[in-house]
């Protein structure tokens, strides 16, 4: 059914606007010749922009549609009088719910007020208040928190100018001081520099107003907060809790749009070989001197087409600055996969790779380095106890499914044995175990809560919030994924010394297949430099060339070195379940709760209900190497 478009501002729209906001309801209305008024929830604020040039293209509204509550309309002056009266109505009714509200005005500044030195793309602010402005504070707070903007390394200038009337140049006064007292309530003004475009070809740079939009939204917030605990009855929690809490039709369509692409293939499947057993007897027969052939699953896609469908999505009609840019990272990352998967098998694969997991740092291979000079070979505290294989692995971690399902019964996720897999690996939520898998059972609780208790955990975790995305894994979770993973082998007292070496050991293939050495060489210096046996030697080199180069093994050591040095700074353990995120994500999801987009996390690993767990924790939390975690996690 299609709206009928809305020619006036009639009483009666003003009328349902202030019922709706009266009960505490969202609104969302399109406005007559262009706009729309957007309040998530019972607010004692509104952002204003007004459109001056109907020919501007530059999308400059943008910079007040990041707020919870904002209202973008045409300049028109035939309008005016109708729009005046809605904004004093929305005001009165929001005042009598906090006892004071608030008006903030952006406009962009005229470019023929602009000088030479704005054209240099310094961002530039202006905020204007009135002579008996009496919300110093909240001015003060806007003020410092503009001054901390940069955008691309240039500081911003920021200016307090004081005036008689707040009003955009060429337009009338939304509301007249006399209005404004009348009401109980205050206003700003604020002038933003247009630096995100070319003032002299009318060229737009988006990716600098994102920038702006993100950052000019979070100084917004904080101005709201100070404005809203120093003159209101209400008490927010955090400033951040101010933003939205109610997600637009559009949300939806792109997160469910990336999952579907990203769900469509296993990337990690996909480039880890089928052939790994047939292989090394095949390097022994050659008596290590060539290169094994590896042999790869069918692609389910096609590459090439999933990237137009991935492109197609349409981020740019996401409202929300925090959303949009994660899904933008997604988006970027898939991309990256979906060019490694068109690779396989070339010298290119190598290049995707390093751009996916980043280069091995020169102080992460010197501490590989010394773990295996100071770690000895010959230890052999995983291969002490009875050998355990596929089923019996199977059925313990069946019994941590089974504790999952007493928080979340309605979880789907499997164990399934597979001739095709080497060793284990966690699926779309399902723990894969190959049909050969050998282990010590010293080594057994540690690798369920490596592969259940994190991986699994944290798939289901991500599945129980809003957005498909952190269950499918935002861009850059392999990181904190295998860091965490690491991590519960260390809390459960499974972490040893051949595990630290094995993790030190991946880093070192990495670092030299980037430097041009082949599979021999690498096999050669892990079996007769660190003393690695043949068959572990081979598996790392595998997994380490798998597909043409895959880097991705660095992550583990490098994860848990981070994943230290932020417990040790104070960072929350609890965040990190939340769904497959990467450490850059922890503001952002932190956020998102503040605004009760994302509930609380709903499962913990069960290891955490344990008293010897929480004293490894403590003594983390202290500050400890990465060497003596292998002492300490002994009994």
């Amino acid at each position: 059914m299609v709206k009928a478009k809305l020619d006036s501002i009639t009483n009666q729209f003003i009328e349902t606007i202030c019922k709706r906001l009266e009960e505490n309801k969202q609104v969302r209305r399109t406005l007559p010749v262009w706009g729309r008024v957007h309040i998530d929830r019972q607010l004692p604020f509104i952002c204003i922009f007004r459109q001056i040039d109907e020919s501007d293209d530059s999308l400059p509204e943008r910079l007040v549609m990041s707020e919870a509550s904002y209202l973008t309309a045409s300049g028109n002056r035939k309008l005016h009088k109708q729009l005046s009266l809605l904004v004093s109505n929305i005001a009165l009714t929001m005042k009598n719910v906090f006892g004071s509200f608030l008006i903030i005005e952006v406009w962009i500044k005229p470019e023929n007020e602009i000088t030479n030195d704005d054209l240099l793309y310094q961002p530039g602010f202006r905020i204007i208040r009135t002579k008996n402005s009496s919300i110093n504070p909240t001015i003060e707070k806007l003020e410092k928190s503009l001054r901390s903007i940069k955008i691309r390394r240039q500081p911003s200038t920021v200016e307090v100018f004081t005036t008689n009337k707040i009003v955009p140049p060429g337009l009338n006064p939304i509301l007249s001081s006399v209005e404004i007292k009348q009401l109980g309530c205050h206003m700003l003004g604020i002038e933003v520099s247009p630096i995100y475009k070319n003032l002299e070809t009318h060229q737009i740079f988006p990716l600098v107003r994102r920038e702006l939009q993100r950052k000019f939204s979070r100084s917004l917030k904080g101005g709201f907060f100070k404005f809203t605990n120093n003159k209101t009855t209400y008490r927010p929690p955090n400033f951040q809790s101010l933003g939205r809490w109610s997600m637009v039709k559009a949300v939806w369509e792109v997160d469910s749009q990336l999952a579907e692409i990203s769900s469509g293939f296993d990337f990690l499947l996909q480039v880890t070989p089928i052939n790994s057993n047939s292989a090394w007897n095949a390097f022994q027969k050659s008596k290590y001197r060539s290169s094994p052939e590896f042999y790869y699953r069918p692609l389910p896609i096609d590459p090439a087409l999933s990237k137009r469908k991935l492109y197609q999505v349409p981020i740019e009609r996401i409202e929300d600055p925090t959303l949009a840019q994660l899904f933008r990272q997604q988006q970027q990352e898939i991309d990256r996969k979906l060019t490694m998967l068109i690779d396989m098998g070339t010298p290119r694969f190598i290049f995707g790779s390093l751009q996916l997991y980043g280069i091995v740092e020169e102080s992460l291979l010197n501490l590989s380095k010394q773990i295996l000079e100071k770690l000895s070979p010959r230890s052999r505290d995983e291969s002490s106890g009875n050998i355990i294989d596929a089923n019996i692995f199977a059925a313990r971690a069946m019994k941590e499914l089974s504790y999952f399902r007493k928080t979340l019964p309605n979880s789907r996720s499997k164990i399934i044995i597979r001739e095709d897999i080497s060793g284990l690996m966690v699926s779309h939520g399902n723990l894969l175990i190959g049909k050969y898998l050998k282990i010590s059972e010293t080594r057994m609780e540690a690798l369920i809560q490596h592969e259940v208790g994190t991986h699994v955990l944290t798939y289901l975790n991500g599945k129980a919030q809003p957005f498909k995305q952190l269950y499918v894994g935002l861009a850059g979770y392999d990181e904190l994924q295998e860091g965490l993973a690491v991590l519960a082998e260390y809390l459960v007292g499974g972490f040893t010394s051949p595990r630290l070496r094995l993790l030190a050991a991946r880093v070192i293939a990495a670092h030299n297949i980037v430097n041009g050495a082949s599979f021999e060489e690498v096999f050669h210096e892990l079996n007769r430099n660190y003393g690695f046996e043949q068959t572990t030697s081979f598996t790392i080199t595998m997994r380490t060339f798998r597909s043409g180069g895959l880097t991705k093994d660095a992550v583990y050591l490098r994860g848990l070195v981070k994943l230290l040095e932020y417990l040790k700074s104070g960072g929350e353990l609890e965040p990190l379940y939340m769904g497959k995120i990467s450490a850059d994500h922890v503001a952002i999801i932190k956020e998102l709760q503040w605004r009760k987009v994302l509930s609380p996390v709903p499962l913990k690993p069960s290891y955490l209900e344990n008293a010897e767990t929480i004293k490894r924790l403590d003594d983390i939390r202290k500050g400890i190497s990465v060497i003596n975690l292998v002492k300490r996690s002994k009994k």
